[in-house]
């Protein structure tokens, strides 16, 4: 027969690291940031190549201009495909705090009831909250790392394009 007392280790385990949950969007805040910083230094250096003073003849001039029109074409998909997904980013983000909070509330809410009925017999519910209460953070943990992903995937797609600005253009 298991009590609350010897259960208690768990729920404590479940409670610290539901509380440090709020601080997982510091998983993905860094790749979003970095994402969004791509795309503007990519806008800016297709600005700069656009501009490109050492075309001087008329044909040179429009191959150069037809160049940066399909590199301002692949950035602008790339764009458009990344400001579809930044909807569902700030939702995801939103659903950090919602695991984080309910997690938290019910692991503390759980540590609260083990330290009052310490010798009392630990019930399948308390066991089954207290695995919800992991689950959650699972969630969330699981959020951040695929926004993560996806946010390095996006820049990394960036990054490659500005890399064939600077070799082609």
């Amino acid at each position: 027969m298991t009590t609350w007392g010897d259960f208690q280790a768990i729920t404590q385990l479940s409670a610290g690291l539901n509380v440090a949950i709020l601080s997982f969007v510091d998983i993905s805040l860094p790749a979003i940031k970095e994402r969004r910083r791509v795309f503007a230094k990519a806008r800016e250096e297709l600005e700069i190549h656009r501009k490109n003073p050492h075309k001087r003849t008329a044909v040179e001039k429009s191959d150069h201009a037809e160049a940066v029109g399909a590199v301002d074409r692949q950035l602008f998909d790339l764009w458009r495909e990344t400001a579809a997904f930044e909807s569902v980013e700030d939702s995801l983000m939103r659903s950090t705090g919602v695991f984080g909070f309910f997690g938290a509330i019910l692991s503390l809410g759980l540590l609260w009831y083990s330290a009052i009925h310490y010798n009392d017999t630990l019930s399948l519910s308390g066991e089954m909250l207290t695995s919800l209460s992991f689950i959650s953070l699972a969630g969330a943990l699981g959020v951040n790392l695929f926004t993560a992903s996806k946010a390095s995937h996006y820049a990394k797609k960036c990054n490659e394009l500005r890399e064939h600005m600077r070799q082609k253009l």
